[in-house]
């Protein structure tokens, strides 16, 4: 091991960049936390994993184009709220 070393060319951050991936910081709710450490807990799956699953479920959800089913179950609901 050398007495001293030179980290003037060293950079900060991880050293294997993860790919596809970008660390960031974001700010929960202590409940939403607490839910997905508790999932988290029983599964044995990384609380940050489920989080990122939950998420990619939701954009995929959302990108769906309503259907011709749903569009009537909505009709119905709607009517029936109506009388």
């Amino acid at each position: 091991m050398k007495k001293e070393y030179d980290f003037s060319r060293g950079k900060r951050g991880a050293v294997l960049a993860t790919a596809g991936k970008t660390r960031i910081t974001i700010y929960l709710d202590d409940v939403i936390l607490e839910r997905f450490k508790a999932e988290s807990e029983r599964t044995g799956k990384g609380y940050q994993t489920l989080i990122n699953d939950a998420l990619a479920k939701h954009v995929n959800n959302a990108e769906q184009p309503v259907t011709a089913a749903q569009v009537r179950k909505i009709l119905r609901e709607e009517l029936a709220q109506t009388r």
